[in-house]
This record gives structure tokens, sequence and C-alpha cells, in this order.
């Protein structure tokens, strides 16, 4: 009987237990995914340098008959993840009877709880690293939505070490901010579903000029995974036309965090810095 849980998910999961072509063939699709695996059996087979009844036993072993209905299944994942926000409220309406403080709260409960059980602690820290390396620029983007998340980020980050740059949400600046990247800096991306065209070509370009690419997506995980070295999922569904940006800003405070403290002799300086020029320019209100 075919599985339920995210495809690729299934794939990292059933990784330990498979032959070597196997493996061969589940991280290519991996790499690709979802693409590599929409097209036919024979495409597939070729593009990860295996047979095509490697193929077969791949996906036998994931649950399903055969490479048709592991397509169907594929297909229907794609299809959810791509979802409108009108579609997504009209399913919305359908649940179960509460007040919706409840029921977006479980949501957001679930998602974390999700979201924390499938990122790879030893992957969370080799990011915190990168970002923590003083030899490496920082530039963050995002997209229509994450944008925000983005600016949030930076904000905060720039208080905890220098060269940390945001990437304007105008498409027409990013070619002079792509012109100043350079080998070994490293571009932070948030990109969920519906994913965006314009995100994708930025990471291509900034990955062919050498910057490290690290990827904060959702359980699907954007097309943008392909010229990422660290990707972090996050599951987002609530019961609303949009989907929850909450664990995303969840794990963004989180990598602050440790960021912050794989540089703290460097942070606290800044921070009282920052604190002395706040009181100089009485940015803030005093309250007695």
């Amino acid at each position: 009987m075919p599985l339920t849980a995210p495809m690729d998910e299934e794939l990292r999961l059933a990784m330990p237990d498979l032959t070597r072509a196997e493996r061969q063939l589940a991280s290519h699709i991996l790499t690709h995914y979802p693409v590599a695996a929409l097209g036919s059996i024979t495409a597939l087979a070729r593009a990860g340098g295996v047979s095509s009844p490697t193929v077969v036993r791949l996906v036998q072993k994931l649950g399903y008959k055969g490479y048709s209905d592991f397509q169907r299944a594929l297909r229907g994942q794609v299809e959810a993840m791509l979802v409108s926000p009108l579609v997504k409220q009209s399913r919305a309406a359908g649940a179960p009877e509460a007040h919706v403080l409840t029921r977006f709260a479980s949501a957001v409960a679930e998602n974390l709880q999700a979201t924390l059980a499938q990122i790879d602690p030893a992957e969370f820290d080799a990011t915190a690293a990168l970002l923590a390396d003083p030899s490496r620029r920082i530039f963050a983007m995002g997209g229509r939505i994450t944008h925000a998340i983005a600016d949030y980020f930076v904000t905060l980050m720039k208080v905890i070490r220098p060269e940390v740059l945001l990437m304007s949400d105008m498409s027409n600046a990013w070619p002079p901010a792509l012109l100043d990247m350079k080998p070994g800096d490293v571009l932070l991306v948030f990109d969920i579903r519906r994913y965006e065209n314009a995100v994708l070509q930025v990471a291509e370009v900034a990955r062919e000029q050498g910057a490290e690419i690290v990827l904060i997506t959702d359980r699907w995980v954007s097309p943008a995974a392909a010229h990422a070295s660290h990707v972090l999922p996050c599951h987002i569904e609530a019961p609303s036309a949009w989907d929850s940006n909450a664990t995303l800003l969840v794990l963004v405070e989180t990598l602050l965090a440790a960021v912050q403290g794989l540089t703290w002799e460097v942070t606290e300086t800044r921070m009282k810095r920052l604190e002395d020029l706040y009181t100089r320019t009485r940015l803030f209100r005093r309250y007695r």
C-alpha cells in the first residue's frame, strides 16, 4: 500500500536499508526532487545511472506496487505543494468545528514538533557554524511573503556579527548584489510553496559564483535545493488560505541564538557599542 508521508522524507528514511545502486538512485531523486521522478522510468534510470529494474525495486521498497503507482502518489503531492490560497481556504472551511484560535494554535504546535523532529541536528550545527564564520559575508533573501523573514534575520544578525546584507525584494537590484558575491560568501534563501522562479535563479547564479547556499524551505522542498549546501525543511500547513511561517520564524531565532553562542566575544562587544549608540541618539524613550 502506498505511503502517505512526503516522498522525499520516505526516501531519506529508507536510505540505510537500500543497496548501493538504490541509494545512488534515491540520492539522484532527492537532489532533483520532485522533477527527477516525474518522467519515464527509462529517463529516471538513465539520469540516475542505474537500471530500470533498480527503479522498480526502489519504489517497491517504499511500499508502492510499481513505478506508475509511485508517480501517481508523487503527482498528488506535487499538486498539494503548489495549491493556491483559494483552494487552501476552501479545504480549511471543511475542518472540524472548533474556534479558529484553537485550531490554528494546534496546527502551529504540530508543525513545530514535526519540524524539530525532521531537521538533522548535524545539519543545523553546520549551518550555524557557516553563518558564524567571520571570513564569510552573509546575504539573505526571500520571496513575496518570506522576504519579511529574511529582513528580520538580517536586522538581528547585524547585531551579532558584521558583513550581513539583505538583498532587495526588487528583482532589478539582484544583479548588482550578485556581482559583488564572491566564493565563500553565504546566501540564506527562504522559499516555500508556491516556489518562485526568481529565487531559484538567484540561488543558481550565486552557487555558480562560489557562494554557499543555505535553504530554509517547506517539507516538500523548494527546487532551489538543487543548489544548496544545507537544507532546513519546515512544516507550514495551517487552517487558513495561507501557509504558516511560524516554524520558519522559530528556526531563524534558533539559528540566531546558535550563532550568538558561537561568536559571543565579538557579539558582546558589538551589543555594548550598539547600546551606547542608542543612548547617544536617544532613539528609545526612557521610562522612570
